[in-house]
């Protein structure tokens, strides 16, 4: 593939990438407000990003071979459609419940974008230059979590919580523009569920392919869970509240580009294996920072740490599942997506009970040695 074509296919779906990100983290930092709005306990509100996380998780199994026989590209367009959609109707919910039903839509919605995406990479480029292209479209998507943490924290007060799922709409409704007019025809197969539970039990029946899914399902729990708390951790802490939830979002977007940055170098010097070790260590940091935390800097200086650390870590095991079933990128890729979005469902209500029971520093603390156990074991499998 030539410089041209891989920067042309990267930046047809940047804002793909971008929207979905956006419309993924959106509600993190308005837990207090929401909670405000609906007159509801913060810990039910933050539920909102288990309504989104699992039907993200559950449609996978679905789409991964929609998207093997179908074409990928279209699949990418039309959830990208339905999700600005769905997102404009949140926008007018009357109470919680309609929307954590919209969460729901969108989260399903959402579930047809990225990993699809990272199938049709695997597709298009070459394994030499997968990762380096997998890492710049994931840049895309950081800017968009980063956006949706500063959009929340800055333009809430202005627009509202309403007004910003508006926008978010309208961002997702214009990313289907430039997908549309640049579609490629792609190799299709045909749909049948025969084959699709066999490629999944063939999958399944893969050691290596099993410990990829576990380790990013353990991944997705252990670093997204405590996101929906961090408002309101905030302000019973004297350290601020949805801005500085915000802001420490934005931060864990900062750290995924510095990761992006430096990805060419690190493959070179580092390779997979060290990458992933020191991706669970830097991320085991952050989150102890988290737990630490007494002052909004420090707070917020933990999400970039955890974010440089998580995207060594995620954009490694990414590569590895799209080289796991060359003749089934659909299939392997839903299956990473339906672990690592299930662990990330999993994450706010056991992140909420450990809140509740012993305290979220010390759910943190956990949270943090688990990371740094799971890239160590990943990185030495094989």
């Amino acid at each position: 593939m030539s410089r041209a074509q891989h920067n042309r296919l990267v930046l047809t779906f940047a804002l793909a990438g971008f929207a979905s990100a956006v419309a993924t983290r959106i509600t993190d930092p308005l837990v207090a407000v929401l909670a405000f709005d609906f007159a509801e306990d913060p810990a039910r509100v933050a539920l909102l990003a288990t309504a989104f996380a699992l039907p993200f998780a559950l449609v996978q199994p679905v789409l991964g071979p929609v998207a093997d026989a179908l074409g990928k590209q279209r699949v990418i367009i039309f959830a990208l459609a339905f999700q600005a959609v769905f997102l404009a109707a949140s926008a007018l919910a009357p109470t919680l419940l309609f929307l954590m039903v919209m969460r729901v839509l969108t989260g399903g919605a959402g579930g047809g974008i990225f990993p699809v995406t990272l199938a049709l990479f695997g597709d298009r480029v070459p394994m030499a230059e997968r990762q380096v292209a997998i890492s710049r479209f994931l840049a895309c998507a950081i800017a968009g979590q980063m956006a949706g943490g500063v959009l929340a924290g800055l333009l809430e007060p202005i627009l509202g919580w309403r007004g910003l799922m508006l926008l978010t709409a309208l961002l997702a409704a214009g990313a289907v523009i430039p997908l549309w007019r640049d579609q490629v025809p792609e190799p299709r197969g045909r749909l049948s569920l025969h084959e699709a539970i066999a490629r999944y039990r063939s999958l399944l029946g893969n050691p290596a392919a099993r410990a990829l899914f576990w380790a990013v399902g353990i991944e997705g729990m252990l670093v997204f869970g405590a996101f929906p708390y961090f408002a309101n951790h905030l302000l019973e802490n004297g350290m601020g509240g949805t801005r500085e939830a915000g802001f420490t979002l934005a931060a864990f977007g900062c750290g995924g580009f510095l990761y992006t940055a430096a990805a060419p170098w690190l493959v070179r010097r580092l390779g997979p294996a060290r990458m992933m070790m020191l991706g669970g260590a830097l991320a085991a940091l952050g989150t102890l920072c988290f737990a630490g935390a007494r002052v909004d800097w420090a707070f917020i200086s933990g999400g970039l740490v955890l974010g440089t650390g998580f995207f060594m870590l995620h954009n490694s095991l990414q590569t590895r599942v799209t080289e796991i079933a060359p003749q089934a990128r659909g299939s392997a890729t839903a299956l990473h997506a339906f672990h690592f979005f299930l662990g990330q469902a999993a994450g706010p209500p056991l992140m909420g009970l450990a809140r509740a029971t012993v305290g979220l520093e010390a759910g943190l603390v956990v949270a943090a040695l688990g990371l740094l156990v799971l890239g160590v074991m990943i990185g030495r499998r094989r």
